[in-house]
């Protein structure tokens, strides 16, 4: 997941279509990815999700599945987070 991830930015749809697994199956993943990524010293950026309706950003988010609704105006047409490997963090 690793390798498609530092050549372009995914989302977890696109993902689980490139390694063949459900979508819940690769949040999980991307989890882990996060961890081992800080180890090594890079990290995941994550593009947070919008709504398409109202605007609302989910910047202060922590989990990294998709939302279901936007708190404020409720619905549920939402564009998914996007992820990405980013280089060495700066020390």
């Amino acid at each position: 997941m690793r390798r498609w991830l530092a050549g372009a930015p995914h989302t977890a749809h696109e993902l689980s279509a490139l390694v063949h697994l459900p979508e819940k199956e690769v949040v999980p993943h991307l989890e882990h990815l996060a961890r081992s990524l800080r180890g090594a010293g890079e990290r995941l950026e994550v593009e947070p999700a919008r709504c398409r309706d109202c605007g609302y950003v989910f910047r202060d988010r922590r989990r990294l599945g998709r939302p279901s609704a936007c708190p404020r105006c409720r619905s549920q047409h939402l564009s998914a987070p996007v992820f990405r490997v980013a280089g060495k963090v700066p020390t």
